[in-house]
């Protein structure tokens, strides 16, 4: 049986003034609403801004049906974490320093200048760039590119996504057939092989999946938004070109390298979003990339 809840209500605005109500009533999922959840429900309902005090009174539940013939089902969202965690010593590229990571004022120090029980720590990084699961924008290979000061969030977060699964043990090279027949337009594309699961391993810094020069120039055709991969590099690193960074990145396309647990994705109905910290004449840096899925 539908249940709805009975209530008295004092709301006090930030700015001033506040809305009392007697008897008015809102339908509930489950036998019982806290008075914290009914507030929000009120507050959500009557489209309310700059609530400050909340007070809900002579609560009481109804067995009745609900009012409204149209409901909305509540929508949940679950964020996936899709970024290689960067520790002190970790290796992200053959050949570049690895990153420092120490206090720089520690916890023992820091109590010398506050009173007993009160101590910080400040932490101290060391590191290049290129370091964990990173994104790369124009100004990493062009030195009139857009830098990451200059890229706009728009083309960071939310973005409407796409996976593509092409496991690295059936083809190292992602072709032009792997990404026909697919809506790409506008979108996130992200290029799931598998690689991931060498990360931290020797194997992982030799013959890695890539994409290939002409599947980097059908998404830019495309007019994609942002290609990301679970691999080494976007290029085939046994050679000394990098064609798939200058295609995308010379049609402003960013790039993710280094990216994890692509496996936990749906195919598409997701956004993406990496933003990196707004550095000024820096090209590429660590960011913490995730999806955000609607699970019901």
């Amino acid at each position: 049986m539908e249940k709805r809840v009975k209530f008295n209500f004092e709301v006090y605005f930030t700015n001033g003034g506040f809305l009392k109500g007697e008897d008015f009533r809102l339908d509930i999922v489950g036998d019982t609403i806290t008075d914290e959840a009914l507030a929000a429900c009120l507050i959500e309902d009557l489209n309310l801004l700059m609530v400050g005090k909340t007070v809900i009174l002579k609560k009481e539940i109804l067995q009745e049906n609900h009012r409204r013939q149209e409901k909305q089902q509540a929508k949940s969202t679950m964020l996936i974490d899709l970024s290689h965690t960067i520790e002190h010593g970790l290796i992200t590229y053959k050949g570049l320093p690895a990153p420092v990571v120490c206090d720089y004022l520690s916890r023992e120090d820091s109590r010398q200048f506050y009173e007993e029980g009160t101590e910080f720590q400040i932490g101290k990084i060391e590191m290049v760039a290129n370091t964990g699961t990173y994104i790369d924008c124009p100004f990493h290979r062009f030195k009139d590119g857009k830098d990451l000061s200059e890229v706009a969030l728009t083309s960071l977060a939310d973005l409407d996504a796409i996976v593509v699964r092409v496991p690295y043990r059936q083809s190292k090279v992602i072709t032009v057939g792997h990404l026909q027949d697919l809506s790409l337009r506008n979108r996130a594309v992200l290029l799931h092989t598998g690689w991931d699961e060498n990360w931290n391993t020797p194997s992982y810094y030799e013959n890695n999946p890539f994409l290939s020069e002409e599947a980097a120039e059908f998404l830019k055709d495309a007019n994609v938004k942002l290609v990301g991969i679970d691999s080494h590099n976007i290029d085939d690193t046994t050679k000394n070109t990098r064609p798939a960074h200058t295609i995308l990145l010379g049609a402003g396309i960013l790039i993710v390298e280094h990216m994890t647990n692509l496996t936990a994705l749906p195919d598409d109905k997701f956004t993406f979003t990496a933003v990196p910290p707004k550095f000024k004449g820096v090209g590429t840096f660590p960011v913490r990339a995730m999806a955000k899925v609607i699970t019901s």
